[in-house]
């Protein structure tokens, strides 16, 4: 899962970038990039760690140009290392850069034929550089010297053709100007916006809302699954549905997780639709353990799932309580390699507030299980703390399945859920009560009359269907060699020791 934005601006937009990646923080804590243009040179800042590591006040002063594009990154693909983090760039056509969230289902196969039928070749293990390669090499056989919106286009459709999986993009054509586009489900979120200056109108395309809106633009709209948006080098805008058979399937795992409360996605506000799940998890409480469901009082494990809990609460009328404080420099543990490490980062990342335990019975909210190592924990750190009984509850379904469109879940073997009971699991938890959403709830939850083109979702990781199509029992097993513990403590970081803050990359020098 990542984070990407590009800004079409009229003065300097380094800080805009900046700013909008800090907003985006939350996509991607493993590297950070930005690229800008000016005059017709690329400048280029990208390295391992959070955007507040990344980027120096020397970095900033190197960034120049009114157009850029800049990414946060979680490895779902390759390695972790800065070598891989993005944007990239390729020098011909043009020079292109490209941001990326999302993965590729059939990036090996593509990768083959862009080394022996389009002779390109790929410095990385990412799917990213791929797809750049894939644009890249289509806006080349059009030999245009100046593309038009039309060429470029055209392009995008040829990357449709080619490339499976689920992605958000954006790119900069060196000297023509900022591309925007979306795979044909609209699996990941891909959003617009302008605003008007003295010296003209700027525009914004970012992975969530909450990115423009803090930068001052107002958002326009969603880009549509398979569109592509493009802002020319003079301030021209075009957009043009791009794939032949475009239909809304964006992941539900958004709004269950990834997402920021405040942001709109597809024109749900991912509040609401957390404010539901947690209305349809109560009501299947009251289903399946009756009024008499002995609940004293529900506490979130914090942060995403608060908001669910707290209308749970209200509906089960029962008190609602902050019962763990959050370090909020610790990174998400379901994507931490090894469960001796997600252990102690789970003791380090919650302290339980102890008054709120004692003698009590406790339900316990959270977003979704996963591998449920860190349920495990928090449950005992319950019991350590006084409860009486500690119940769960997840506002998600359970997680039988990984995740191939961009979200680095583990391999289906260490997922919990895959070939378990409910019984099972609370057993393996340690939970007095274990109770799951629905799925159909679920897609309820984030359903609305406002939005009546949005009903299905991507929800593979529930249910085993990738809407993208291709994948079979052969690459699941492929994924899996590529996603377990034992691979990702194999992982090598390559150390790739350049200051890029003040590389051209016309010249690929280094100041």
């Amino acid at each position: 899962m990542c984070g990407v934005v590009g800004i079409a601006g009229k003065s300097p937009v380094n800080q805009m970038l900046f700013d909008a990646l800090t907003m985006l923080q939350h996509r991607g804590q493993d590297a950070a990039g930005i690229v800008t243009c000016h005059e017709g040179r690329l400048f280029l800042r990208k390295d391992v760690g959070m955007v507040r590591d990344v980027f120096h006040t020397r970095h900033m002063r190197a960034l120049q140009g009114n157009y850029g594009i800049g990414h946060v990154r979680y490895p779902t693909a390759g390695t972790s290392s800065s070598a891989e983090a993005q944007p990239f760039y390729v020098n011909s056509p043009y020079g292109i850069t490209l941001a990326h969230n999302g993965n590729l289902t059939n990036a090996e196969e593509i990768h083959d034929d862009l080394f022996k039928t389009d002779l390109r070749h790929m410095n990385t293990d990412s799917d990213s550089e791929v797809l750049l390669n894939v644009f890249a090499h289509e806006m080349q056989k059009q030999g245009k010297l100046v593309p038009s919106s039309e060429d470029i286009f055209t392009a995008v459709s040829r990357v449709h053709e080619r490339c499976k999986g689920g992605y958000a993009v954006v790119a900069m054509i060196t000297g023509q100007g900022l591309l925007g586009f979306r795979d044909p489900n609209g699996i990941r979120p891909l959003i617009y916006g302008s605003r008007e200056t003295a010296t003209g109108k700027e525009y914004i395309i970012a992975s969530e809302s909450v990115a423009i809106t803090a930068l001052g633009f107002k958002v326009e709209r969603d880009i549509e699954p398979g569109e592509a948006v493009y802002i020319s080098a003079e301030g021209e805008f075009y957009s043009k549905q791009c794939a032949a058979h475009p239909e809304y399937r964006p992941c539900i795992f958004e709004y269950v997780y990834f997402a920021r409360p405040d942001a709109t996605i597809d024109g749900i506000s991912v509040y609401k639709a957390r404010l539901k799940m947690g209305e349809k998890l109560a009501q299947k409480i009251l289903r399946e353990w009756g009024d008499e469901h002995d609940i004293d009082v529900v506490i979130p494990i914090p942060d995403t799932s608060r908001t669910s809990a707290l209308e749970l609460a209200n509906m089960l009328g029962v008190k609602f309580r902050e019962g763990f404080m959050k370090n909020r420099y610790i990174g998400r543990t379901f994507i931490m390699p090894g469960q001796q490490l997600r252990e102690k980062s789970v003791r380090q990342k919650l302290n339980p507030v102890e008054l709120e335990f004692q003698g009590k019975n406790v339900l316990l909210v959270d977003d979704s299980i996963v591998r449920g190592t860190t349920c495990n924990e928090i449950i005992q750190m319950a019991r350590d703390s006084g409860a009486n009984k500690v119940f769960f509850a997840s506002a998600a379904p359970m997680v039988k399945y990984p995740n191939v469109y961009g979200i680095d879940m583990p391999a289906k073997s260490e997922l919990i859920a895959s070939e378990r009971s409910v019984e099972e699991i609370r057993e393996i938890i340690g939970a007095d009560r274990l109770i799951f959403q629905d799925l159909e709830d679920l897609k309820n939850a984030v359903r609305t009359s406002k939005v009546p083109k949005l009903q299905e979702f991507d929800c593979s990781v529930f249910d085993g269907v990738y809407v993208a199509g291709g994948i079979n029992e052969e690459y699941l097993d492929a994924l899996q060699q590529k996603r377990n513990d034992g691979a990702k403590k194999g992982d090598k970081f390559i150390d790739v020791n350049i200051d890029a803050a003040s590389v051209d990359l016309t010249g690929v020098r280094e100041e």
